[in-house]
């Protein structure tokens, strides 16, 4: 056959149309020319192995050969089936066609590319691509022109140009000058060490000095079964280099239905508030994605995974993954083996599991209120604050029926000093812990929950005895008229321990006006009448009730009883003040100037005494 000069013909597309499309729509950037240039040669030398299977143990391989600088060009060279004259013309030209398709017209399983324009997005580095190639069929070696102006030629080689193509594929890349170093030694070999370090065919490129380096290597993270036990420690050091820091666990991955395996690596901190979990992707051993967030249940955010699947679809891009089916059942999977290390922690070694709850508690007690799923398996390991001490959830159902819990710190500290044991209280002030404790009816049969007010705390305490109740009406009015002018009122209750003399116990809407009173004192005139407004209105825009705190002396206390049985109003005076800052600090209260300027009176008048003594 003599050679021909080749005739131009047209693309099947707008050219210029598709190569905007591309790098502005379907692909991250151009960086991907490199990913489809090597998926497809893996392709090509996986189609090889299926028509000569005898020869499936030779090495077979794609070897990249960058530029050599600016008006240099990069080949990318591969062993693969090659393409027959008919083929190039028709499979390279018409964007949509693949020829890694069956008698039947539907993808062949184990191939990577699927759309067929992959060699396009070549035209996002370069003007011109040209593609020699030689049929393991026999068929003579083709040249394949593409021009970025939108047309193609394709001619058979013969001769001495025809015998120096071996069986299999060679693209040619001829950079523009703006993106020369996307196509020359450094950013070739970082190219392909990012998207095809874990393909199943070697991969090879070419150094400056003519040696070569691999770049392709076993993917330790999808190892299974004894050969992951082996692997045990570059699985680990695979993870602290993902991770950045030494894993806190490393869980195996496996859903068989869909080839997906790999590691999910549990995170040894916690992420920041609101990030979700970004795994990393290959598909076949090709990198589809480094952060992509669909692979996980949203809950699974202490985790970060990287898997390696050949069942499930990749999108147009090949960036991302197909939702079907059968992610769906593989997302379920995944996040199955995730929630079975949780319990196995929880059964096999509680220390363990207390060490990963200490360090990702806020974010599942975020997530347990929202997540049923989540709920069921983790609730019973977090950790609340209660009078009694910190508890798991799972211990505080178990000892107590019914969970009592404040809405607030502030309320916390009131009623916990009056909870009796058999009755303690939760601290429902934190981040999410009274939403987790109003969930706990929904997953434990028979527990039930009720808030705790202060309130409530000082209607459950013992009054007086009856015999001294007058001594403990004078008691209250002398001394709620000492602590009128901080706005506190006087009540006299019994309760345990005994050498707690007062405590300063003050609900929502008395902490509301304490604190709006401080903020009208020292806010410009205008505000501080608007803020004086507000705690003289009710929520239903009547006059307000009268919201105080008060102060509840300890009728068990020797200390009250001495002092209610004093006649001299100094000494029940400047007690009654050391009395109310004591029981503030006590409740983590701050001393307003008022009350600091209480203290100051009090203690002088102490020591005024003493020295007149």
């Amino acid at each position: 056959m003599t050679e021909t000069t080749p005739a131009t013909r047209p693309f099947q597309v707008d050219l210029r149309g598709v190569v905007d499309l591309l790098g502005r729509h379907l692909y991250s950037g151009p960086r991907v020319y490199l990913r489809e240039l090597v998926q497809n040669a893996r392709d090509a030398v996986r189609a090889r192995a299926d028509l000569e299977p005898d020869g499936a143990g030779r090495p077979w391989e794609v070897r990249i050969h960058p530029t050599g600088g600016p008006g240099g060009v990069l080949r990318v060279v591969d062993d693969g089936a090659g393409l027959t004259a008919a083929e190039v013309g028709d499979l390279l030209a018409t964007v949509g066609r693949s020829s890694k398709r069956d008698l039947l017209d539907l993808p062949r399983e184990g191939l990577l590319g699927r759309f067929g324009i992959g060699l396009l997005s070549c035209f996002m580095v370069t003007d011109e691509i040209v593609v020699r190639s030689r049929s393991a069929t026999g068929a003579p070696p083709v040249e394949w022109v593409g021009s970025a102006e939108g047309t193609f030629s394709v001619r058979e080689l013969t001769g001495d140009e025809a015998a120096g193509v071996p069986v299999g594929n060679e693209v040619r890349l001829t950079a523009r000058p703006d993106d020369v170093a996307l196509l020359d030694h450094d950013g070739a070999l970082g190219l392909a060490r990012t998207y095809a370090r874990f393909l199943d065919v070697p991969v090879r490129v070419e150094r400056p000095d003519g040696a070569w380096e691999t770049v392709t290597q076993e993917p330790v993270f999808a190892a299974t079964g004894e050969r992951r036990a082996d692997l045990a420690e570059q699985v680990r050091a695979f993870g602290r280099d993902l991770v950045g820091a030494e894993p806190f666990d490393a869980i195996e991955l496996s859903v068989p239905a869909t080839g997906t395996r790999g590691t999910a690596y549990v995170l040894p901190f916690a992420p920041p508030p609101g990030a979700r979990q970004a795994s990393v992707v290959h598909l076949g051993g090709m990198l589809l994605d480094e952060r992509w967030d669909g692979l996980l249940p949203d809950w699974a955010f202490f985790v970060r995974a990287v898997v390696d699947t050949t069942g499930l679809r990749p999108t147009a891009s090949r960036e991302a993954l197909v939702e079907d089916d059968a992610l769906e059942h593989t997302r379920a999977e995944l996040g199955a083996a995730v929630r079975r290390w949780v319990l196995d922690l929880g059964l096999r070694r509680p220390a363990r599991l207390a060490e990963f709850v200490a360090v990702h508690e806020r974010s599942l007690k975020g997530l347990v209120v929202h997540d049923d799923e989540l709920a069921s398996f983790v609730l019973r390991w977090l950790r609340l604050e209660t009078s009694v001490g910190v508890l798991t959830v799972d211990e505080l159902v178990t000892r107590y029926p019914e969970v009592r819990y404040t809405e607030t710190v502030d309320e916390f500290r009131q009623v916990a000093a009056l909870a009796p044991p058999d009755r303690p209280v939760v601290n429902g002030g934190y981040v999410h812990d009274a939403d987790v404790v109003r969930r706990l009816p929904d997953v434990f049969d028979g527990v039930r929950v009720a808030r705790a007010t202060v309130e409530d705390a000082l209607d459950a305490l013992d009054v007086p005895p009856l015999d001294d109740r007058a001594t403990v009406a004078r008691l209250e009015d002398r001394a709620g008229t000492v602590l009128d002018a901080v706005g506190c009122d006087v009540v006299v209750r019994r309760y345990e321990p005994a050498d707690v003399p007062a405590l300063y116990l003050a609900g929502r809407d008395a902490l509301r006006a304490v604190d709006r009173g401080a903020a009208r004192r020292v806010a410009p005139s205008l505000w501080a009448g608007v803020l004086g407004k507000a705690s003289e209105a009710a929520p239903g825009g009547g006059p307000a009730a009268p919201t105080r705190p008060r102060l509840c002396l300890n009728w068990s206390s020797p200390l009250v009883r001495t002092l209610a049985a004093t006649d001299d109003d100094a000494v029940l005076a400047r007690t009654a003040q050391l009395l109310y800052v004591q029981a503030l600090l006590a409740g983590h209260r701050p001393l307003r100037p008022g009350d600091r300027a209480l203290l100051t009176g009090a203690l002088t008048d102490l020591v005024q005494l003493s020295a007149a003594h």
